[in-house]
């Protein structure tokens, strides 16, 4: 079992994700799809956390794609799932009155 990575920046890794979600096109399409985003969106916004984040969150979505990511870039599926929650930011489920 590979050891999880704990030294990677999450937007440096997510952008390793989206370079890898690219590399294959139906999955690309499919990226497009999903996310709405348009070509020329994802080539003025790559490094924006929203989209890095969206990335991410398409790859949990679909565990193959996640698992054959983690693969690709010698990581843990976990460390994507890490990285997705470090750019998506706290989820505020609390009561106010």
């Amino acid at each position: 079992m590979r050891p999880s990575v704990t030294n990677n920046d999450p937007s440096e890794l997510a952008l390793r994700a989206l370079v890898w979600t690219l590399a294959e096109p139906e999955r690309a399409l499919r990226l497009l799809d999903v996310t709405g985003l348009t070509p020329s969106d994802l080539r003025a916004r790559a490094s924006d956390p929203a989209v890095l984040s969206a990335t991410l969150a398409f790859l949990l979505a679909h565990e193959p794609d996640l698992i054959a990511c983690a693969d690709g870039l010698d990581v843990r599926p976990e460390d994507l799932a890490r990285a997705h929650a470090a750019l998506d930011g706290p989820t505020d489920t609390g009561d106010y009155a």
